[in-house]
């Protein structure tokens, strides 16, 4: 039993040296570490080592069979951004829903406002199986007119295959550090032994989910849609000429316009007119009175009567003549 915390000593240094290289270090190198720590050992450290041979192996087995099934295949993340015009945001966008959920696609992200009160804006972001994305894009740019369209495409097969080996090797080394846990029996290496598998469970999980965001990319492809329609001043800009109806408003919105000024004429002018009103209505009741006072307190003059003009004498004969021709 002696020879127990010499190999758990052993053993410890080997997992510290482990920890500082990088968690893509091959299984030959930490081969060769626990084979350094073999002479140190007695029975029970031959068979520590020979479990972690036949875990080395399995992992290998494992690295070797993943990177192999992943390298037949090519593993593409598709994006594609679409931009349409169409006669109704409303109309289309159900139509953009209808074709990505038939596809077996989801609706990742929508965004639809009004702008202005003259037309309506909507951000689409659709996810459609990769072997859906072409036939999804040809219906997406056929609901109107199609203004822009950008395609890519990256290759990320090594990216995949990359992790997928990392996964491998660091699965290896998890299980190694809990079998040291196990046959560990002073308390100093069972707290190293669990901070190191902590730190090598962590990193672990870190790379499972990068696999799996990688899964999700490669398989589903992404698609963004942005939506809009023309505003009411382009549609009425298209149209042939003005209707009945077309002119009749015009008229009346010019006979509204008319009577409006009217009335902010007549408005303005208000004030004044009030101001003479007023001014008239004093002159007729101060002004008569004042003239009729001054007519009272003036003595009337008349005129002397003028003395009758005496005949001449031309007259008096005329007169005698005639009185002598009367007798």
């Amino acid at each position: 039993m002696r020879a127990l915390p010499a190999f758990a000593a052993a053993l410890l240094t080997v997992s510290l040296a482990l920890a500082g290289c990088s968690m893509g270090a091959s299984d030959s190198q930490d081969m060769k570490a626990d084979s350094a720590a073999k002479p140190a050992t007695g029975q029970e450290g031959a068979g520590a080592a020979a479990d972690e041979g036949k875990g080395e192996q399995l992992a290998e087995g494992d690295k070797k069979a993943e990177p192999d099934a992943d390298a037949a295949k090519t593993h593409v993340i598709r994006t594609a951004t679409l931009s349409v015009e169409v006669k109704s945001v409303t109309k289309a966008l159900a139509e953009a829903r209808s074709v990505a959920l038939d596809a077996g696609g989801v609706i990742e992200d929508e965004t639809t406002e009004r702008v202005d009160d003259s037309y309506i804006t909507s951000h689409v972001v659709l996810r459609v199986p990769e072997a859906e994305y072409d036939s999804v894009l040809t219906e997406l740019a056929g609901t109107g007119k199609l203004l822009s369209r950008t395609a890519n495409a990256k290759d990320v097969t090594e990216q995949v295959v990359d992790v997928n080996s990392r996964i491998a090797t660091q699965r290896a080394s998890v299980n190694r550090v809990r079998k040291l846990m196990d046959q560990a029996q002073d308390i100093t290496d069972v707290v190293a032994l669990e901070s190191q598998l902590n730190t090598r469970q962590a990193e672990l999980e870190s790379l499972l989910a990068k696999q799996a965001s990688l899964a999700d990319r490669t398989t589903m492809a992404t698609v963004t849609l942005d939506l809009s329609e023309r505003a009411k001043e382009e549609k009425a800009d298209e149209d042939d000429g003005p209707g009945f109806l077309d002119a009749l408003g015009g008229g009346w919105d010019a006979f509204v316009s008319v009577l409006r000024w009217i009335v902010v004429v007549l408005a303005a002018i208000l004030p004044f007119v009030v101001a003479l009103a007023v001014l008239f209505v004093l002159w007729r009741v101060f002004g008569v009175r004042l003239t009729a006072l001054r007519a009272r307190r003036t003595p009337v003059v008349e005129p002397a009567a003028a003395p009758a003009p005496s005949p001449s004498p031309d007259e008096d004969k005329d007169e005698g003549k005639g009185e002598g021709k009367q007798d």
